[in-house]
C-alpha cells in the first residue's frame, strides 16, 4: 500500500498558453490525488496566467516572476514554496499518463528508492503520439549518467526525506543535468521505474543549430559545473554523442 505522500508538482511556464491546460489536465487526471501544482509563469507575454487561472482547484498554485528568469529560477522558486516530501517535474508543454504518480511512488517506497524516473513516449505538436517510446536504462549512477544523459525531466521523481533539500544550479541552459549528476554524486542511484508514464512534446523545425546547443550546453556542464578533465570530457561526450544518435534513429 501506498504511503499517502504529498506530491509536489513543479512546472515552469513561459509562453505556454496554448500547452499548458493539456499538463495541467493530466495532473488533475491522476489516480493518486495527494499532490500539490505549483505553475512558475517566468514572466510570460501570452495567456499562460489566463490559461493558469482558469483552473480552481486548490491544489493547484500559480506564481509570477516579476521578470524572465529562466527555467532554474522558476524550479528553484517552486521548490523554496514546495510542501511535499516527494517532488515530480512537469514541463507546461508536457504531459502525464494518469497513473504516473502511483506507480512511481509504489516503486519506490517498495524499493526505498530515493530518485527514480522512468520511460516515456513521443508526440508532436498536436499531441499526437508519433510511434516512439524512449525506453530508458534500468539504473543510472553518476559515472553511467556522464555518458548518456537519458533521465527525462518529465518522468523524475525525488523524495527529499531521503535527499535532503536540494535546488538547480543558477544557469540557462542543462539545469536538469547539473543537479541529477549532483544528486549521483552523492551516491544516489537514480533508478527506472519501468513504465511508459509521460508523454514528451517534440516540436516542428528543431533545427541543426539547436542540437548543436544542447551539445555545448552539455560540454559546459562537464567542464565548468563537473570540472572533468580535458580527455575524460571528451571521453564522456562521445558517449553522450553515441546515445543521443541512437535515440533519435
Amino acid at each position: 500500500m501506498i504511503t499517502n505522500e504529498l506530491v509536489s508538482v513543479i512546472t515552469p511556464a513561459y509562453n505556454s498558453g496554448f500547452y499548458l491546460a493539456d499538463a495541467i489536465r493530466s495532473v488533475l487526471a491522476q489516480s493518486y490525488s495527494n499532490w500539490e501544482m505549483l505553475i512558475v509563469d517566468d514572466y510570460s507575454a501570452d495567456n499562460t496566467a489566463d490559461v493558469a487561472r482558469s483552473f480552481t482547484d486548490s491544489r493547484i498554485r500559480y506564481l509570477r516572476n516579476e521578470q524572465n528568469r529562466g527555467s532554474a529560477f522558476s524550479r528553484n522558486r517552486a521548490l523554496q514554496e514546495a510542501q511535499g516530501r516527494y517532488i515530480a517535474f512537469l514541463d507546461a508543454d508536457d504531459m502525464w499518463l494518469p497513473d504516473k504518480l502511483e506507480k512511481q511512488l509504489a516503486y519506490m517506497q517498495s524499493a526505498g528508492c530515493a530518485f527514480c524516473y522512468s520511460n516515456y513516449s513521443i508526440i508532436n505538436q498536436a499531441g499526437k503520439h508519433i510511434g516512439k517510446d524512449i525506453i530508458c536504462p534500468n539504473s543510472m549512477t553518476y559515472s553511467a549518467y556522464l555518458k548518456d544523459t537519458a533521465i527525462g525531466c518529465l518522468t523524475v521523481v525525488i523524495d527529499r526525506k531521503l535527499t535532503g533539500d536540494f535546488r538547480f544550479p543558477s544557469i540557462r541552459t542543462s539545469q536538469d543535468m547539473a543537479l541529477w549528476l549532483s544528486l549521483l554524486k552523492q551516491g544516489y542511484e537514480a533508478r527506472n521505474q519501468g513504465d511508459v508514464t509521460a508523454y514528451y512534446r517534440v516540436f516542428s523545425g528543431s533545427s541543426t543549430s539547436n542540437k548543436l546547443r544542447a551539445a555545448t550546453d552539455v560540454w559546459r556542464v562537464y567542464r565548468n559545473i563537473e570540472h572533468l578533465s580535458l580527455p575524460y570530457a571528451i571521453y564522456c561526450f562521445c558517449g553522450y554523442a553515441y546515445h543521443a544518435i541512437k535515440k533519435r534513429l
